[in-house]
């Protein structure tokens, strides 16, 4: 009895000693003590949907400033600390599911690949992803007098789940 009690104290403490892999929020953030400015410029987008990249930009910048002590830009960044640059590589929008009796499409899938590159000052690459894909489902009314365009609020959504995960990454990778 005594030798058990014993190798569930020295369990316990061995536990304790070594941790639990739980950490509290933001203690994840290693990025470097010398980065205190990052500019995100405007995404530059390789598609022909419009305005896209202001949005997928303003997200990550939201983000950013959210969960980060750093102060973020938006112009080129020739004073920033770092620079992250994205580029939108492909956006698809394919029916998802047919209305038989309308004979129209009644959902959709709005799919994004975006590229993410984040240099420090002096050209040095810190964080890349050149192939980040999201997609976020969204459904379409085909009563003319309630019509509401949806694939603007799926945007709005796909880019706050693109930001999130691109700032874990980035925090995650120093």
């Amino acid at each position: 009895m005594i030798s058990r009690t014993f190798a569930v104290a020295l369990i316990a403490t061995l536990a304790a000693a070594t941790g639990c892999g739980y950490h509290t929020v933001g203690a994840a953030v290693h990025i470097p003590s010398t980065m205190h400015t990052l500019a995100v410029p405007v995404f530059t987008t390789r598609t022909d949907a419009y305005h896209t990249e202001t949005v997928m930009t303003d997200a990550v910048i939201r983000e950013f400033a959210a969960r980060t002590r750093l102060r973020v830009v938006t112009d080129g960044g020739a004073d920033a600390d770092a620079v992250l640059h994205g580029t939108i590589l492909k956006e698809a929008i394919t029916p998802l599911t047919y209305n038989a009796s309308t004979q129209e499409s009644s959902s959709f899938l709005l799919t994004m690949v975006m590229s993410v590159t984040l240099n420090d000052r002096g050209g040095k690459v810190l964080f890349e992803n050149k192939n980040y894909v999201f997609r976020q489902q969204y459904q379409s009314t085909t009563d003319l007098p309630t019509f509401l365009q949806e694939d603007p609020a799926a945007q709005q959504r796909l880019s706050r789940d693109f930001a999130k995960a691109l700032v874990a990454d980035v925090l995650e990778s120093f």
